[in-house]
């Protein structure tokens, strides 16, 4: 199978294993448009930059404004270490601290598609 992102092409095999990484985060109302952009800069550069990310989406509740999820998917837990490295990263840690943004829940699965 063959997936194309952006610039990117994955080849991916028949069977399939990721690392998937949950995170919901509660934004400040009046930091969400703000905040937004940070993680679509976070996203767009994961996706493009980073051999590794397979996926990264930011995703928001219409009724829960104040609620955003980021769904990443890596190859492995290390492209998931690396990501956390990246100079990309660094506004995205910057702007939880700065903007008050509690401390998100992440979550961590093995997706393991058939």
């Amino acid at each position: 199978m063959v997936i194309k992102a952006k610039e990117r092409v994955f080849l991916l095999p028949s069977t399939s294993t990721a690392f998937v990484v949950i995170a919901e985060l509660q934004v400040p109302i009046e930091h969400r448009e703000e905040f937004l952009k940070i993680c679509q800069f976070d996203s767009e550069h994961s996706v493009a930059d980073e051999p590794g990310c397979r996926q990264f989406d930011v995703l928001i509740q219409p009724e829960s404004p104040e609620t955003i999820v980021l769904y990443e998917v890596y190859d492995d837990r290390a492209a998931f270490d690396t990501h956390l490295t990246m100079p990309h990263f660094a506004p995205f840690a910057e702007g939880l601290e700065r903007l008050n943004i509690p401390k998100p829940n992440v979550r961590f699965f093995t997706r393991n598609n058939p």
